[in-house]
């Protein structure tokens, strides 16, 4: 049965997104990598405006950053000084990233953006993760030891004002993770994304950090980011929905558990391959629905607002009535399901160890 959503004003079936959202989360938690570059390509593929589609994943990606962060928080294994320095960075990506999607959206533009945006940057994660990928089986089958340079300098390392950063025992410029923020802030603002796919190896092979505080200190980051990227999404263009953000944090924080479980028993470098060929596929198919598919515009968008029942009139009450509030809502909605899952899997996992310990 299909539900309707107030803010985006299109028909979209709950089931298909729970399912989409978990399988996403399923290979976010198997490879360690942010979902929003799959799941905003899904949403717009179920018929919700792409500047949608990108506001309503970043609210998710929060939600599930803020349980991830959480997890490393207790765990101590993320540098604080080291994710505000990029965060610092971010910020200004942000800024610039909002900046470019407004003018694109007051000329038009913004899908054809978005679209073209995805299609080259999924064209080059799949292809790059392919190459990787199926080398990495090669040597495998080859019993192939490759000897790495521990050390590979790029002109960013030569950049001034040199910070010490204790927890990652590191003595960097500062401006190499603002710079990596920056970045990271840009795309996110485009394209709905958390950015940890570009994020997580330029803290592994530019700033050199150590691969255990690397997620972390990823989540951290992504965490500001999404605020900052959800607030001046739901603010500017009152593009957020709870309803749909409820969806994809539910269906995600339970497929990132169960591929954070999977992750600790399987081989993933064949499945890396499959990812990879998942990812070009869907780059593909962007492309076919950008230039080649015929669009039925009454599909799923409606001029008409159906009769809303008390939570759905609420929700397009609060956001066309207080933006401001609706945001800083948006927020502290994302915010508090990601802590609640985060504490709720830790209760488990306790219960789960205590209960081996009687046995």
């Amino acid at each position: 049965m299909d539900v309707f959503l107030p803010i985006a004003q299109v028909f979209v079936n709950p089931i298909e997104i729970l399912i989409l959202s978990a399988i996403v989360g399923v290979l976010s938690g198997l490879f360690g990598v942010g979902g929003g570059f799959l799941m905003t390509p899904f949403l717009i593929f179920l018929g919700i405006p792409p500047a949608y589609a990108v506001a309503n994943e970043a609210n998710n990606i929060l939600a599930t950053s803020v349980s991830g962060s959480t997890t490393h928080y207790l765990k101590n294994t993320l540098d604080y000084k080291m994710g505000l320095m990029i965060v610092i960075g971010g910020a200004i990506g942000t800024s610039l990233g909002i900046f470019t999607f407004s003018y694109f959206k007051g000329i038009g533009k913004i899908d054809t953006v978005i679209s073209l945006a995805y299609m080259y940057i999924l064209a080059i994660i799949g292809s790059l993760m392919l190459v990787e990928s199926l080398g990495e089986i090669d040597k495998a089958k080859r019993n192939i030891l490759v000897k790495k340079k521990l050390h590979v300098h790029y002109w960013i390392h030569g950049l001034p004002l040199r910070m010490r950063f204790p927890k990652s025992k590191l003595y960097e410029s500062i401006f190499t993770p603002i710079v990596i923020g920056l970045v990271v802030g840009f795309i996110a603002a485009i394209m709905g994304i958390g950015g940890a796919f570009i994020l997580v190896p330029a803290m592994i092979y530019i700033i050199k950090m150590p691969t255990k505080l690397v997620p972390g200190t990823s989540l951290f980051v992504t965490i500001f980011v999404s605020v900052i990227v959800t607030f001046l999404h739901s603010f500017n263009y009152g593009s957020i929905d709870l309803l749909l953000v409820f969806l994809l944090v539910i269906g995600s924080i339970i497929g990132v558990q169960i591929g954070q479980k999977l992750g600790e028993k399987i081989d993933s470098s064949g499945l890396r391959a499959l990812m990879a060929i998942l990812i070009l596929a869907v780059g593909i198919a962007i492309a076919y629905d950008s230039f080649f598919a015929d669009h039925d515009t009454n599909s799923t968008t409606t001029s008409i607002i159906p009769d809303l029942n008390f939570f759905s009139q609420f929700i397009l009450d609060f956001s066309n009535e207080m933006p401001f509030f609706y945001g800083l809502f948006s927020i502290m909605f994302a915010i508090f399901l990601g802590v609640a899952a985060a504490f709720i899997r830790r209760f488990f996992s306790n219960f789960k160890k205590q209960m081996l310990m009687k046995s």
